[in-house]
């Protein structure tokens, strides 16, 4: 490989320059609210894979204000849709399945999103209102 004395950027000296590049990550997408790892029971009913209906209590592992990831114990498809329930104030969403994930002692991770947002469905006070669609503006006068 061919290294090269270049001037350093401050000036002071000279530095050896390898020429390689560092990859850059790039994602499609940012997350469009925050996640919070928070175990929450929650009733969800629907049509499993072989189309036979079915009510379970199960328990999230991480929700935010677009949906959640929980543990279920059924044959499911992706794009399936699915109602799920918050006992503790008895809110119900409708949500799709995004996400089939490995199965464990608890069932299988399944990724679930909201069919429309709902960031007080949890009962959780996400750290940032980051759900929203319009950006907050500033209330200083140089700020808007």
């Amino acid at each position: 490989m061919d290294n090269e004395a270049t001037p350093s950027v401050d000036g002071v000296g000279n530095v050896a320059q390898h020429r390689h590049i560092m990859a850059v990550a790039t994602f499609e997408r940012e997350r469009r609210s925050t996640r919070v790892f928070r175990r929450i029971r929650v009733v969800v009913a629907g049509k499993n894979r072989d189309a036979k209906r079915f009510r379970a209590v199960c328990e999230s592992i991480v929700v935010n204000a677009h949906g959640g990831l929980v543990y279920l114990d059924q044959p499911l498809e992706m794009s399936g849709i699915l109602t799920v329930t918050n006992p503790s104030t008895q809110e119900e969403q409708e949500c799709r399945i995004v996400y089939l994930g490995d199965d464990s002692g608890k069932g299988q991770r399944v990724g679930l999103e909201f069919l429309t947002p709902s960031p007080h469905f949890w009962g959780v006070e996400f750290a940032e209102p980051d759900w929203a669609t319009v950006p907050r503006r500033s209330s200083h006068p140089d700020h808007n």
